[in-house]
Order: C-alpha cells, then structure tokens, then sequence
C-alpha cells in the first residue's frame, strides 16, 4: 500500500474515533445526569469512569501502533474515541481534584461538544467523498462488529463502576447483545469462507 492509500484510510479512522468520542461522552454524561448517586467503591475509594477511559485509550492505542489490519485499526480508532469520551467527561474533576467540579460548570459539556461537532463537520467537509465511500464500506461490511465492540466497551465500563441492580441488569445485556453482534459477525465470516 502506498502511502498516499495510507493517508486515504485515516479521515475514517479518525471519523470513527471522534464519533465514537462524542457517543461515549454523551452517554457518560446523560448517565451521571440520570444516576448522580451511582458509585463504585472499592475500599471507600470511588472508581471514577475516567479510569476506564485510560484503559481504552491505552488499549486503542497500543493497537492503533502495533497491529496492521483495517479491521483492528478501525477496532483501535473506536477504543480510543470512547477512552477520550470516557476521560473528558470528568475533565472537571480532572481539573481541580474536587468531586464538586463535575457538576459546576456547564461550560465544560458545552465546549467539549462543540469541539467534537465542529471537528466532525470540519474531516466531513474535507474529506466527504472519501468518507462516504468508507462509511458505505464500514455499514454494508463490518459495522456490525464495529458497533459490537464500541457497545460491549461502553456497557463492561458501566456494569463495573456501579452497584445499582437496574443499571447492571440494563448494562449486562447490552454486554450480552454486543458479545451475540461480535460473534454472529465471526459467524458469518466463517460460513462465507466455505
């Protein structure tokens, strides 16, 4: 592959992480909104959802540089993007270490959403043509597992950072719908190789 084809692949890849970005911080957000009380607690340390962006970051990361694969590649640009989501959502807290801050200031939410819409807006005017043509790809071939991977990421995070019955019953089978995606998705790859 050419490095010009190379250059072509990244618009999806980096449209795939910032969408990914911008759903897993709405979804952080819209469930700390609905469920403000909802903790984990280890030891009377509360585990905040930030962690479990680091993870997917690294995770995403050490994909997106290791591994040579369109299928991984776009897997890695979706952990990224929801590890950011993840991790900007607290960006209060992260700022001024006081648990506080997550609620103060509403220019945060604000900002952040901006940026990613105008971003978003900003790779699609660029790079429309060949993004339609990669996201026609994406959904006719493998966005099924692609939206597997980003809902098990998403739910697994969720189902560990609380003790509510409801939001762990809701989250595991979502869990359990992406891990039926993901393997239907194998599935089908395996009967049309034969």
């Amino acid at each position: 592959m050419s490095s010009e084809e190379k250059i072509k692949t990244k618009p999806s890849l980096s449209l795939a992480a910032l969408t990914s970005f911008l759903a897993s911080f709405l979804i952080a957000r819209a469930f700390t909104s609905f469920y403000p009380k909802v903790v984990w607690e280890i030891s009377g340390f509360h585990i905040h959802h930030f962690w479990y962006g680091l993870i997917m970051l690294a995770v995403g990361g050490w994909l997106g540089i290791s591994v040579e694969d369109e299928r991984l590649s776009r897997v890695a640009a979706i952990f990224y993007g929801a590890g950011g989501g993840l991790i900007v959502d607290e960006i209060g807290l992260l700022l001024t270490l006081s648990a506080q801050a997550y609620w103060a200031d509403f220019t945060y939410t604000f900002v952040i959403v901006f940026l990613a819409v105008v971003s978003m807006v900003a790779l699609v005017s660029k790079y429309n043509k060949v993004i339609r043509a990669e996201v026609a790809h994406f959904l006719s071939s493998n966005g099924g597992l692609y939206f597997g991977v980003f809902l098990a990421a998403i739910s697994v995070a969720f189902t560990l950072e609380t003790d509510n019955p409801i939001i762990i019953t809701v989250s595991s089978v979502l869990t359990f719908v992406a891990v039926i995606i993901i393997l239907a998705y194998f599935v089908q790859k395996i009967r049309k190789r034969r």
